[in-house]
């Protein structure tokens, strides 16, 4: 089935506070606060912290008038105020270096708390970091430390559609409701909620977008000439939170737009086009960010029309952009999405590195590759892409999926941080060497040192709660903070967004809930990952929305996503010895372990391997007994999680309970169907009994 619709909101109601409920800002409100420094984002500061002492009690000033308890404070902009502490600035910075554009420097001596930047932007993060402190941060000595992003660009792509799309609807893989900048056509004009938004990215340290889908239809690529207004009003909204626009863009856009008769990467015309129109953008917007481009890939234009490869066509863009500073987030999505299911040879996983591996180094300085974190597609279990390790002389973007395309669409329970953890965590060229976050962040390692973003589909939209699912908000919260460090543990996460958004001085048993929010979503990935595709094959979806089970849906098809069950065994073959050589495409010693039957981690082995189902895993379960005990278990565990959900009733938001409640009935009902239908498949197929004896229809 597609997945349950979603109402959209109302023109009058208000959006759900998320985690920036006037309760969060109590401690903050009720001090006596010093602002120095001038400029935008300051002034934001500014009036975050008038809005709190007008709540809770407290003052805020521009001058210094008597005791206070609170400074923030540009480094730049004169001498420090007499009432900030020795102690404050001549404490030892374990982190050393400059703080940059974006970073601060937290301490509290003396009885003062105080905050300095370099940069107002590095003060409008400081002020949410203590609104994530509380009252932590007016306790105590504490030394200086520095706090600053570890990737530059931390990034949110929105797949809204400006005109509604006869398929995909006003959002593409939207599971929120409407747009937030767009309505049938038009400017959605709720100028109130996009700053409401630009304020929460903020708060998480997302510091850019993208406003329009990576599919370009001929509404959408007006957005780069005759309707650039359009744009430069959503980035007037959003520069106040330190929130830069950027432009998914079509490569056929001289074609399209400018009258021309190719768009042919090296032809003279084509780039004079391009950066004329480049300048027009930034002459309307100045701070604008960038092209976001999918080109030569489900049928978007590209350069391969004209005998061009991706470098060259990147590389054209990438010139009209540098002389503002700009920059191309030039998605590596690329395959043929016409495949012949019958050719085991062609292998869709394979297709990102095929591509672009072999254009390493050809990049302009200002092209930033962007790569999904697995070689398929968002699927809930993948191996991490081999493009990344491929790749050192190329800038990268590792993009995530924070709308639950094939985890459940914002009906289901499903903490993603966990997930991105390990994909950050992963360790390309072997436990001593540098992992994905270190490739991203510019640490040292082998070849040259480029540095990267972490970029995520978006997942809000105009349903009160943002996400459709009140839960979702911690996923969307959670990727700005591991996008700002990705060594972040994601249990504190969760933490930080349930004291954020349910206060504890607005509920009776803070212990309750903190302890229920955990237990539903702590391992809800995992739990989502059993009830549905098993070891890592993936794509055992219904095609019509990718929601709910189609276990040989995608098995005859043209996009090359297959499980290639039969009656003796499951799994695709990527091996070098007897399959599509897919393994090699990996540094040592992964491409060793994955090819090995006895090394490959459970967790990926039908990903890599087809095996019969009588194969052990290192669990000691054979894999039919494993298909069958994790979907049993998967939907056990749902069960408990909407269990434990209701003893929340009556303690806090009826709204948010009622809207949770709603979605775990759905998650339930649907993970049932994920289990009798795997489990039945699989029981037809290998004609092997469920040990335990259960039901299986």
């Amino acid at each position: 089935m597609t997945s349950p619709a979603t109402a959209p909101a109302t023109a009058t109601e208000a959006p759900h506070p998320a985690w920036l409920p006037p309760e969060a800002f109590q401690a903050l409100g009720a001090r006596r606060v010093l602002l120095h420094g001038d400029g935008p984002l300051v002034d934001t500061v500014h009036d975050e912290v008038a809005r709190a002492c007008a709540r809770h009690g407290g003052r805020v000033e521009r001058t210094a008038a008597g005791a206070v308890d609170l400074v923030l404070a540009l480094r730049d902009s004169g001498p420090l105020p007499e009432v900030v502490p020795a102690g404050a600035t001549t404490a030892p910075d374990p982190d050393g270096g400059p703080l940059g554009d974006e970073g601060f420097l937290l301490a509290r001596s003396d009885g003062v708390t105080v905050v300095l930047a370099d940069a107002p932007a590095g003060l409008l993060y400081g002020l949410f970091h203590l609104v994530r402190l509380g009252e932590a941060a007016f306790t105590g000595e504490q030394p200086a430390r520095a706090h600053r992003p570890a990737l530059r660009r931390r990034m949110l792509d929105h797949w809204d559609n400006v005109a509604v799309h006869p398929v995909m609807g006003q959002v593409e893989r939207g599971y929120a409701g409407g747009s937030i900048f767009w309505r049938d056509g038009r400017p959605r004009g709720d100028r109130d909620r996009l700053r409401a938004y630009g304020r929460l990215l903020a708060s998480t340290g997302v510091n850019a977008i993208s406003v329009n889908n990576v599919n370009v239809g001929p509404t959408e690529a007006l957005l780069l000439t005759e309707r650039l207004d359009d744009v430069a009003e959503i980035a007037d909204l959003l520069r106040p939170y330190g929130v830069r626009v950027h432009l998914s863009v079509t490569f056929a856009a001289p074609v399209v737009l400018g009258g021309l008769s190719t768009a042919d990467p090296l032809d003279d015309g084509v780039r004079d086009w391009w950066q004329s129109t480049t300048r027009r953008v930034y002459a309307r917007i100045p701070d604008f960010g960038g092209y976001v481009v999918k080109a030569d890939s489900e049928g978007q234009p590209g350069p391969f029309s004209y005998g061009r490869d991706h470098a060259d066509g990147a590389n054209l863009l990438a010139g009209a952009l540098a002389p503002h500073g700009g920059v191309v987030h030039w998605r590596a999505f690329v395959y043929n999405h016409r495949q012949d299911w019958r050719d085991r040879t062609t292998d869709r996983a394979r297709a990102a590195y095929d591509h672009f591996a072999p254009l390493d180094g050809r990049f302009a300085d200002n092209v930033v590759l962007q790569v999904k974190f697995g070689p398929v597609d968002f699927q809930p279990r993948e191996p991490v892409s081999p493009v990344i390790a491929a790749m050192p002389a190329t800038r990268l973007a590792v993009e995530l999926q924070v709308t639950q395309e094939y985890t459940g669409q914002q009906w289901h329970a499903c903490y993603l941080a966990p997930w991105w953890h390990e994909v950050l965590a992963f360790r390309p060229w072997g436990p001593a060497e540098r992992s994905v976050a270190d490739v991203l962040a510019d640490a040292s390692g082998p070849g040259p040192r480029r540095g990267g973003d972490l970029v995520a589909v978006a997942n809000v939209g105009d349903d009160p709660f943002w996400c459709g699912h009140p839960l979702a908000q911690a996923n969307l919260y959670a990727f700005g903070r591991l996008a700002w460090d990705p060594r972040l543990d994601p249990a504190a996460l969760l933490d930080e967004w349930i004291d954020l958004t349910f206060p504890a001085a607005t509920l009776d048993d803070p212990a309750l809930v903190r302890e229920t929010l955990h237990a539903v979503l702590d391992d809800s990935w995992r739990t989502y990952e059993r009830y549905t595709a098993p070891l890592g094959v993936g794509f055992m979806v219904n095609p019509a929305g990718h929601y709910g089970p189609g276990v040989d849906g995608y098995e005859y098809s043209r996009w090359g996503t297959y499980h290639f069950a039969d009656r003796d065994g499951v799994g695709v073959d990527r091996t070098r010895a007897t399959g599509t050589g897919m393994t090699g495409q990996y540094p040592p010693p992964w491409s060793q372990v994955y090819e090995s039957l006895e090394q490959c981690p459970d967790e990926l082995l039908l990903f890599f391997h087809h095996v019969p189902y009588s194969h052990v895993l290192h669990s000691g379960s054979t894999v039919i007994q494993h298909i069958y005990d994790t979907h049993f278990a998967g939907v056990a565990e749902v069960v408990a999680m909407r269990d434990r959900w209701a003893r929340l009733a009556g303690m806090i938001d009826p709204a948010v309970h009622d809207r949770v409640t709603e979605r775990l009935a759905e998650q339930l009902r649907c993970a049932t169907e994920w289990r009798d239908q795997v489990n039945t498949y699989f029981f037809r197929k290998s004609g092997v009994p469920d040990a335990r004896g259960r039901r299986i229809h």
